[in-house]
């Protein structure tokens, strides 16, 4: 049995169905949910990549039945889905401010000042975490323990970066000012991140710089196979 989707930008959450319905071959719609938070800016649009994936997801059951989080670095989102596969609420993230994929060597054991401009990274990639006690930070939400990338509520923090506005913007340009971690709204995080992921669950992060295919391989074959059955069928039906 496959989860639907109730209205969240009605397109959003029906092409997250119809894919999960189309991977997945067959299954039967669920109850309706509880309706999504939206935080996103009015008229923001959400990738067909993001549709895509957790339409994968959903279907092939990569997330093992945890909650799970979609974030689109480019387009400063980020996307929590209930275990069951159903949207629990989408919102505007600040990530990292240098542009990149990667984690640096050791940069788990830098303080804070002490990592360099160019690895202010927050790494793509499938990571699974959970809350855990930091050093300096209290319990926090790990995205992923070994490179310290957590996902944490927005505060004052350095007046001078202005995180609560630029998390307030209406456009994406501005959301990459932090060393690495994930920032959104205070609501959000109590409201949605808190409580979908108290048990732990499987995080996702779009790549930036490196192909998709080498960030999240299976998805991307399944989506070339995907298209390429698109294609032909687009081309036997021009041929009638």
């Amino acid at each position: 049995m496959l989860p639907a989707y109730r209205a969240f930008r009605g397109a959003l959450l029906h092409a997250v169905a119809v894919t999960c319905l189309a991977v997945a071959g067959a299954g039967t719609v669920a109850a309706q949910p509880t309706p999504a938070v939206d935080e996103l800016p009015p008229g923001q649009e959400v990738s067909d990549t993001v549709i895509e994936l957790a339409g994968w997801i959903v279907a092939t059951g990569d997330n093992q039945g945890y909650p799970f989080a979609i974030m689109d670095k480019q387009a400063a989102q980020v996307l929590v889905f209930g275990g069951d596969g159903r949207l629990r609420g989408a919102a505007p993230g600040l990530f990292g401010s240098a542009i990149g994929d990667h984690t640096a060597p050791g940069i788990a054991g830098l303080a804070l000042r002490e990592i360099p401009g160019r690895d202010r990274t927050t790494p793509a990639g499938r990571f699974i975490g959970g809350f855990g006690p930091s050093i300096d930070a209290g319990r926090v939400l790990w995205v992923d323990y070994d490179s310290a990338v957590s996902m944490h509520p927005t505060a004052t923090g350095v007046p001078a970066e202005r995180r609560p506005e630029r998390l307030a913007s209406p456009t994406p340009e501005d959301n990459r000012v932090t060393h690495g971690c994930i920032n959104v709204s205070p609501g959000f995080y109590e409201h949605v991140v808190t409580p979908a992921f108290e048990r732990g669950g499987v995080f996702y992060i779009l790549p930036e710089t490196l192909a998709l295919e080498e960030v999240f391989p299976e998805f991307a074959r399944s989506r070339d196979v995907a298209q390429r059955g698109k294609r032909r069928g687009a081309r036997a039906a021009a041929g009638r």
